[in-house]
């Protein structure tokens, strides 16, 4: 018969030539190099957001692994840190933020809550002020993440103020 040409790249895989600890290390670095790519597209993405929102820190880093974002830069003052480590906490598939963001002009830090089913602003601030009505107090302080009072979900992170 002779001898055929074939396409070296091309047809079924099968792994000539290379063991299957090869085959499993190749697999393994195209993986990392996948998840790597799509956390830097996740992080130019969240970063981008922040900027939307006219938060502004300088320096602004975002460093995300696995569950947890790593979040650093210089804020003007505690309730821009605050909203920055909200927009990146609420984000599907984030689990912490480590926040290392330094403020410039140091302010009492605000208390947090989590949304839970059945929760509501006004249900929120009888908790936390004692009065429903204050719920204007935070939304507000939650805006610009929050667009309408009536849209928060389950597992939420909201910015509860102190009241002067």
């Amino acid at each position: 018969m002779g001898l055929f040409s074939f396409i070296k790249n091309a047809g079924a895989k099968i792994g000539i030539g290379k063991s299957t600890a090869e085959e499993a290390a190749e697999k393994k670095a195209e993986a990392a190099a996948a998840s790597e790519a799509a956390n830097r597209k996740a992080e130019a993405s969240l970063k981008e957001t922040i900027q939307d929102l006219g938060l502004e820190v300088e320096n602004l880093q975002l460093d995300i692994k696995g569950e947890m974002v790593i979040v650093a830069g210089k804020a003007k003052d505690q309730t821009t840190k605050e909203k920055v480590v909200l927009v990146v906490g609420n984000v599907e598939g984030i689990a912490q933020v480590d926040d290392r963001i330094d403020v410039e002009h140091k302010e009492p830090e605000a208390q947090f809550h989590t949304v839970e089913s059945g929760d509501t602003l006004s249900k929120i601030a009888k908790k936390f002020y004692g009065n429903a009505m204050k719920y204007p107090v935070i939304f507000e302080a939650n805006k610009p993440m929050l667009k309408d009072p009536d849209k928060i979900y389950p597992g939420q992170m909201l910015r509860i103020p102190r009241l002067d």
